[in-house]
């Protein structure tokens, strides 16, 4: 059943209410999330602005009878749009958020590269296309005069975001991890701060280097691992058109932005290899 249309006032009331739910997080410190050591992390990859994959995460995970599950969301915009039709991907951020008010405790965002682009105005091309402009004129073309404090709103939230999660047995959950060559110059203590200078958001920032980097290798892993006090990896980032890959022996890549796209469910009592996880990763067709 298509949800009806967002009003200007509920898609403000959802974005500023989920955006101080993420500032007051009970589980946040600093601006990682630490997750207790009981129930289940639902983990997603990159959405894309894909509502049905939403849908069927939320119907999977139905939080209202499961006090103890939890979600972690990132990476929700800037959709492979039509040539010539609007970049819709804002309705899935402000659902998302709607998600966040009904389940403040278990619903859970982590920042990407592409909303840390939202956020700065940098330009990301897409298939040619400026998306980070485009989703900017998306907005204002479907609230109209309401579209600039939409806009500042939607940053708000976005700005909100912790950095990553770190599960009880070793398990780190981030949108991405910095560069191999960058790792010299990564402050891996960045996940400890609240606040930010604008230089961490741009090309040489911590927060930059988490969320972009792409090329990973096993001292990479090695050496994060010993500073977050962590042994296996779960992000996003990279396309992945089968729904996930490992590409080394403690590294998880999902993707959750097409119709082969996956979800992985995490229990947070047991201690879980990689193996561990992919055995666990469900997709998203199966969901009814």
């Amino acid at each position: 059943m298509t949800p009806p249309p967002i009003s200007p006032e509920a898609a403000l009331d959802a974005l500023r209410q989920a955006a101080e739910f993420n500032r007051t997080d009970p589980i946040r410190s600093g601006s990682l999330l630490k997750f207790p050591d009981y129930g289940q992390v639902v983990m997603t990859g990159d959405m894309h602005g894909h509502r049905r994959n939403f849908e069927k995460l939320c119907r999977y995970a139905m939080l209202d009878r499961a006090a103890a599950r939890h979600v972690v969301l990132h990476e929700l915009i800037h959709e492979d749009s039509v040539p010539g039709q609007p970049d819709t991907s804002w309705e899935l951020l402000i659902r998302a958020a709607e998600y966040k008010c009904r389940f403040p405790e278990q619903v859970h965002f982590i920042q990407s590269n592409h909303e840390l682009a939202q956020l700065t105005g940098q330009r990301i091309s897409k298939g040619g296309r400026d998306v980070v402009a485009e989703f900017a004129d998306a907005v204002t073309a479907a609230f109209g005069r309401d579209g600039p404090v939409i806009l500042a709103a939607i940053n708000e939230l976005i700005a909100s975001y912790p950095l990553a999660a770190r599960l009880p047995h070793g398990v780190w959950l981030s949108h991405s991890l910095p560069d191999a060559q960058d790792m010299d110059r990564f402050d891996p203590r960045v996940v400890e701060r609240v606040t930010f200078d604008p230089y961490d958001h741009q090309p040489g920032g911590d927060v930059y280097r988490l969320v972009w980097g792409r090329r990973h290798t096993p001292r990479l892993l090695e050496r994060l691992a010993a500073a977050w006090d962590v042994n296996t990896f779960v992000i996003g980032h990279q396309p992945q058109d089968t729904g996930y890959d490992v590409p080394l022996d403690r590294l998880l890549i999902i993707a959750s932005d097409h119709n082969h796209g996956v979800f992985l469910p995490i229990d947070l009592s047991r201690v879980a290899t990689v193996d561990m996880l992919v055995s666990s990763i469900r997709k998203f067709v199966e969901v009814a």
